[in-house]
């Protein structure tokens, strides 16, 4: 299976998340990480990974009898590329959204369903902008986007840190560039009331 397709799906994503910052989990670990989601889903979405490239084995221990494999995730693997993501069609980008939001939805719902969960106290956030941009603005808040964010993306699991799924998503809504803008009423200015005709 393409590397592409074997990330698009839910489940798996949420393996990928669960395996980030340089972890190795056993199955058994990843089915307690998800809790949402059957032993029998999980083992076979791991086995498709695998089988994909997408994580590999990092050693194997004899659990009662069994033997256990730990996981790694291949981070160069577990991407899509800009040639891949810019040959993409509307129709691969409606897919591709619709996993994400699903996976999004899934995550938040595990956490909500987390014993001790405090939306307030871990700062949850999910609000929504609409904001006016030229495109040298748009660069501008992309770029300043990457600096914040990029040096936090090699962290690995250590005292005081917590694991957080951050999913930025921007697009436009409005009228594309050099359509006729909208009206804007000077500050403070109302538009004079229509004067009623009375009768003569």
């Amino acid at each position: 299976m393409d590397p592409v397709d074997l990330l698009l799906h839910p489940v798996r994503l949420r393996i990928v998340h669960a395996m980030s910052g340089g972890q190795t989990r056993t199955t058994t670990q990843l089915c307690e990480r998800l809790p949402d989601i059957s032993k029998a889903t999980v083992y076979r979405h791991v086995t498709l990974l695998a089988d994909g490239g997408i994580i590999e084995v990092d050693g194997e221990q004899r659990v009662r009898g069994f033997v256990e494999r730990r996981y790694r995730l291949r981070r160069e693997r577990a991407v899509i590329d800009a040639d891949t993501a810019a040959s993409a069609t509307l129709d691969d980008h409606r897919r591709v959204f619709a996993v994400a939001m699903a996976a999004l939805l899934a995550e938040f719902h595990a956490y909500l369903d987390r014993e001790g969960a405090d939306p307030a106290a871990d700062e949850v956030g999910y609000r929504q902008h609409a904001l006016w941009l030229s495109e040298e603005e748009r660069v501008e808040l992309i770029e300043g986007m990457r600096r914040a964010i990029g040096p936090r993306y090699g962290n690995e699991p250590g005292p005081g840190r917590s694991q957080y799924l951050l999913s930025p998503i921007l697009f436009p809504i409005g009228d594309p560039p050099g359509a006729e803008p909208p009206s804007v009423e000077p500050p403070g200015v109302s538009p004079a009331p229509a004067r009623r005709r009375g009768r003569r």
